[in-house]
């Protein structure tokens, strides 16, 4: 039975600058169930990227909650939330952010490290993640070593090796060309039904947007409209 894992409520964010406030979040509800794929749309500039942010805990809002399974994850103590966000949520953003210096293998443990867990305990999950991704070549090669596609999924394999919760895409196929970005939203949608894990993407590519079980539109900083896969869909007004 499906229950709502990820809840925004009355969500805002804004910052000063030069004296004026400027918006970039306005008045953010909607709830996310456990085992979704969700995608959130809209042109460059509209929030999406810091909403996203905002539901990671990476940023905290100006104003309202989010909340995790019912819990205002704005409580947390700095270490709560540094550890929540380890073991509960998975990311991948448009730049792969992997280490240089360390293999593709040794990448994907390093969660799992600064959990403070045991190397050779993850060392055969963080291979099979390599595998389910089409890497199982590539266990040694350093990130110089691989084509920017090969990147991207060592980041997926990455953002799994904790088995997370949620899975938080920032528009991970924004720097690949046509084929590996198929590639890369399909991993993605697999990880979704294979694992049960929670998908929510940020992308400005409608196509992209289709495959997701519900899309959810931004304008404006705000959400403009929801749909399903069923084909429903409302408008939100202002």
């Amino acid at each position: 039975m499906s229950e709502i894992l990820l809840e925004c409520r009355r969500v805002e964010k804004f910052f000063q600058k030069d004296g004026a406030r400027i918006e970039v979040l306005r008045d953010i509800n909607f709830a996310i169930q456990t085992q979704e794929s969700v995608a959130i749309l809209g042109r460059s500039g509209v929030g999406k990227s810091t909403l996203l942010h905002v539901m990671g805990t990476l940023e905290p809002p100006s104003l309202g909650k989010v909340f995790y399974h019912g819990e205002d994850v704005s409580t947390y103590s700095p270490e709560k939330l540094a550890s929540f966000r380890n073991r509960e949520l998975g990311f991948v953003f448009q730049f792969h952010y992997l280490l240089q210096e360390f293999t593709a293998l040794e990448n994907v443990l390093m969660p799992a490290l600064i959990a403070g867990e045991r190397k050779d305990k993850f060392l055969d999950k963080a291979a099979l993640l390599l595998h389910e991704v089409g890497l199982s070549h590539r266990l040694s090669h350093r990130p110089g070593e691989l084509s920017g596609g090969e990147q991207q999924r060592v980041a997926l394999a990455r953002a799994m090796i904790m088995s997370p919760k949620v899975l938080l895409a920032d528009e991970p196929t924004g720097n690949l060309d046509s084929a590996n970005a198929s590639m890369v939203r399909d991993l993605l949608l697999e990880m979704n039904r294979s694992k049960g894990v929670t998908l929510v993407l940020v992308t400005h590519d409608e196509k992209v947007a289709q495959s997701f079980s519900r899309q959810i539109e931004m304008r404006d900083g705000k959400i403009a409209s929801t749909a399903s896969d069923s084909g429903a869909s409302a408008t939100i007004s202002s």
